[in-house]
């Protein structure tokens, strides 16, 4: 028991050491706020910790979570929530938005979805060079996180970030369903629901934690015999944004190529992408492709200063560089594919998660919340290998 103790202790301390970087020296207002109210929910949660380590006293592990779940994720999302209803805050500068420009874009996607059937600004309408704010860098189905924004207007339930939090409750209800009601282990928890990158995600954007969310569900459905629903489920994760779709590469390996999860998912991607993509498909490639890749009229404001960032900075050669390391890895994880099949839902939550770490730590325009994708990935493996008795071998 001291051991789990101590990396808890390291846990929290870790976060919350980014927790008050990001309260001092960020410059935007809601990473503040967030920062803030994180500081106080890893203090107690590290506090809590080291007390049951250093009394050698019998006590939860899940009461620390609590603090950071309430104060590092909940109580920051909805201050910032209830403050961005007093005022305007779309163009407002950085050191006063109460969200991040992820909630105004899936806001606004939203509106126009329902207004054109298609989800993006017609760049060729505007009167004016396009600037950062007019481009939509998600899939069609990100959009639907909008909707209830678009349908009733703006308000405290229908902020971006409160649909997307509920989605991905719900999204995760389903996981523990189709697990049957596991125990699930706090380190576990902890890495894919407790990090930085999720609970400050959770707060100022909101959008990652659903598509990650699905993620997870696909993998277990792929594992639990129902293809059908695995495809479903990856086709509406990578509608929403294209870095799912290298988990649904993954799961089609582990499924030996199923014509159920082939057919289910290209149903999905044209239901849930081909359609509304249509309505507008120069809109659509503008930006969901060219913006995102650097190739539009303005380029991403994504640049962390992440391997592949630092590298495409350094010129031409340094831009070559990065797609023939992206290229590499890229058949790097296609010989480990095809060579070891997974056959577990924690083989194939590793497989995209060391897939998307190393993509986006060698992308030419990234940021460091990208992360969350493999943190959590890798996270929710940690669960899948220690009960590999209970899983559904892939035949």
């Amino acid at each position: 028991m001291k051991r789990p103790l101590a990396v808890d202790a390291v846990f929290y301390l870790g976060f919350g050491l980014d927790a008050v970087y990001t309260a001092v020296f960020s410059e935007f207002y809601g990473f503040r706020v967030w920062g803030n109210f994180a500081l106080a929910g890893y203090a107690f949660a590290f506090l809590h910790t080291v007390i049951l380590l250093l009394s050698r006293r019998q006590g939860s592990r899940w009461v620390p979570v609590g603090y950071v779940v309430v104060l590092s994720m909940v109580v920051p999302t909805l201050v910032l929530v209830f403050k961005r209803m007093t005022g305007r805050d779309w163009g407002s500068p950085a050191h006063s938005m109460t969200a991040q420009p992820e909630v105004w874009v899936i806001e606004r996607a939203g509106r126009l979805l329902l207004s054109t059937g298609s989800p993006y600004v017609d760049l060729s309408t505007l009167n004016r060079p396009p600037v950062v704010d007019d481009y939509t860098p998600y899939s069609p189905a990100m959009a639907l996180l909008g909707l209830p924004n678009a349908l009733f207007g703006r308000s405290v339930l229908t902020d971006a970030r409160i649909v997307a939090f509920v989605v991905t409750l719900v999204i995760f209800l389903l996981v523990l369903k189709a697990l049957d009601w596991p125990s699930l282990p706090i380190r576990s928890v902890q890495f894919v629901a407790l990090t930085t990158f999720t609970t400050l995600s959770t707060a100022v954007a909101g959008n990652d934690m659903p598509v990650v969310a699905l993620l997870i569900l696909g993998a277990v459905l792929a594992t639990r015999s129902n293809p059908w629903a695995a495809g479903l489920v990856l086709a509406l994760a990578s509608s929403m944004k294209l870095t799912a779709l290298p988990a649904a590469a993954v799961v089609a390996v582990a499924l030996g190529f199923s014509w159920r999860f082939l057919a289910a998912f290209a149903g999905g991607l044209v239901a849930f992408t081909g359609i509304s993509a249509a309505a507008n498909w120069e809109a659509f490639v503008d930006n969901v492709i060219r913006f995102p890749a650097n190739m539009a009229e303005v380029r991403s404001p994504a640049g962390s200063p992440l391997p592949g960032h630092l590298l495409e900075q350094t010129g031409p050669v340094g831009h070559t560089a990065v797609l023939v390391l992206l290229g590499l890895a890229a058949v790097g994880m296609v010989w480990w594919l095809l060579a070891r099949p997974p056959r577990t839902t924690a083989e194939i939550l590793l497989r995209t998660g060391v897939g998307l770490g190393v993509a986006m730590l060698l992308m030419p325009a990234t940021r460091w919340g990208y992360l969350i994708y493999p943190i959590a990935l890798l996270g929710a493996a940690l669960y899948s290998w220690r009960p590999a008795r209970e899983l559904t071998q892939v035949g």
